[in-house]
C-alpha cells in the first residue's frame, strides 16, 4: 500500500506543478487536493482554499494531532531555464515550481494520512489540512481555518527540512522606520539632511544585539533590507524610508522586540507590520520528538518561517526536500526524497499513534 501511495503522491504532485498556484490563488491546487480525497473516499471539507479532513474515528477526549502543509507558491523568478509549470525528472530529480517548497511535504502528509485514514483505535485524533496563502502570511491561510478546526494539541507541519526535526522556528517582524531631516535645494548647505542622519542609524541598525540567545534559535537576527529616499538630483528629501527584517528568536516575543526598538532605534519613526508571527518550538521530550530521535533523526532550530506561527500548541516542522532550494531557480526535490518522507512519516506516526 505504501508503494502505491507514494506513486499516487508523485502523481499528484505532477499535477500541482502544472497548475498555478500562487498565493491567494490557489483554486486549481485545491481542486487537486479534492480529486485526491474523492478518490480515496474520504470526506474533506474545503474552505476558501483550504482542504482539510478529520479521520473518521475522531473522539473529542484523545489529544488531536494535525498533519499540515501548504499548496501555495512564490511566483517563479527570472532565473528559470526550465518551465516552472512543467513537471520534468532528469536524474531522479522531479523540476517544477512547488516541488520542494512545500509540494513534496504536502503529497507526503496527505499520502500518510490517507494510509492511516482506514486504521482504528488510535491514540490521538488525525486531522489534515492542506491549507492557502502560507507564502504571503495571508488572512487566509491556516490561521483562519483555525477557528474551524476542533482544539489541535501538537502538529507536524510540513515543509523541507531533510527529514530532520526542526524543534523551534524563529518569529519574523517586519518594521517600517523613517528618518527625518530638512528638504532643501542640493546646491544650498544643508546640516539637517535625512540621508546624512541614516548613516547613524544604519550604524546603530548594523550593530545591536540582543542579550538572550537560544539553545536551539540563537540569536535574534536584525537586517536592514530596504532604504528609499530622494525623487530627484538636486533636491534633498525630507525623510529616508527604511525596511527592517528581524528573525526572533524564542527567548522574546514579538511585543518585546518591538517595545525596544519603538523606545531605543535612532529613528524618528519605527512601527510593525504585524507582531502575529511569533517563534514556535516543542518539547525535546514531546512524544513525537522522542519517535524521530528514535528514527535516526536529529534535531535542530530553523531559522525561516512557517505556518507554525500561527499554531498556538507545540508543533514539528519535518518533511522531504531541502530548505536551499525553496524558492529558487529550477526548483526540484528528489523523488527518493518523497518515498523517503512518506516512509519516515508513517514510522514516526506508527510509534506516537499505535
Amino acid at each position: 500500500m505504501i508503494q502505491e501511495l507514494t506513486q499516487k503522491a508523485i502523481d499528484l504532485l505532477k499535477s500541482l506543478i502544472e497548475v498555478s498556484s500562487f498565493s491567494s490563488e490557489e483554486e486549481k491546487s485545491a481542486l487537486l487536493l479534492e480529486v485526491w480525497f474523492k478518490y480515496h473516499n474520504i470526506p474533506c471539507t474545503r474552505t476558501k482554499n483550504n482542504v482539510w479532513s478529520i479521520h473518521k474515528d475522531f473522539d473529542s477526549s484523545k489529544p488531536t494531532l494535525l498533519l499540515n502543509s501548504h499548496h501555495d507558491t512564490v511566483k517563479p523568478n527570472n532565473g528559470y531555464t526550465k518551465d516552472p509549470f512543467t513537471p520534468i525528472i532528469e536524474e531522479g530529480k522531479l523540476y517544477g515550481l512547488g516541488s520542494n517548497d512545500a509540494g513534496g511535504c504536502l503529497v507526503s502528509l496527505l499520502a500518510t494520512y490517507t494510509y492511516f485514514y482506514q486504521q482504528h483505535n488510535l491514540s490521538y485524533n488525525l486531522i489534515f489540512a492542506g491549507t492557502a496563502e502560507e507564502e504571503n502570511s495571508g488572512p487566509n491561510g491556516l490561521n483562519s481555518l483555525l477557528k474551524t478546526l476542533p482544539h489541535i494539541d501538537v502538529a507536524i507541519v510540513g515543509e523541507p527540512t531533510q527529514m530532520q526535526l526542526a524543534i523551534a522556528e524563529k518569529g519574523l517582524v517586519v518594521f517600517d522606520a523613517e528618518i527625518t531631516g530638512t528638504p532643501s535645494h542640493a546646491a544650498h548647505p544643508n546640516n539637517n539632511n535625512a540621508i546624512y542622519n541614516t548613516i547613524n542609524t544604519l550604524k546603530w541598525f548594523q550593530n545591536i544585539s540582543f542579550e538572550k540567545t537560544s539553545k536551539t534559535l540563537g540569536d535574534v537576527k536584525l537586517t536592514v533590507t530596504q532604504i528609499n529616499a530622494g525623487k530627484q538630483h538636486n533636491a534633498i528629501p525630507a525623510n529616508v524610508s527604511l525596511v527592517i527584517d528581524v528573525r526572533v528568536n524564542d527567548k522574546y516575543t514579538n511585543q518585546e522586540i518591538s517595545d525596544f526598538l519603538q523606545k531605543n532605534a535612532p529613528c524618528d519613526k519605527i512601527t510593525p507590520r504585524s507582531l502575529n508571527l511569533n517563534s514556535s518550538s516543542i518539547q525535546k521530550d514531546h512524544p513525537l520528538v522522542q519517535a524521530g530521535i528514535n528514527l535516526g533523526r536529529k534535531t535542530y532550530g530553523s531559522p525561516t518561517l512557517s505556518d507554525q506561527s500561527v499554531l498556538n500548541c507545540p508543533s514539528l516542522k519535518l518533511g522531504p526536500g531541502d530548505s536551499k532550494r525553496s524558492h529558487s531557480a529550477n526548483e526540484y526535490i528528489f523523488l527518493d526524497e518523497i518515498k523517503e518522507g512518506i516512509e519516515l512519516y508513517i514510522k514516526l506516526l506508527e510509534k506516537v499513534l499505535i
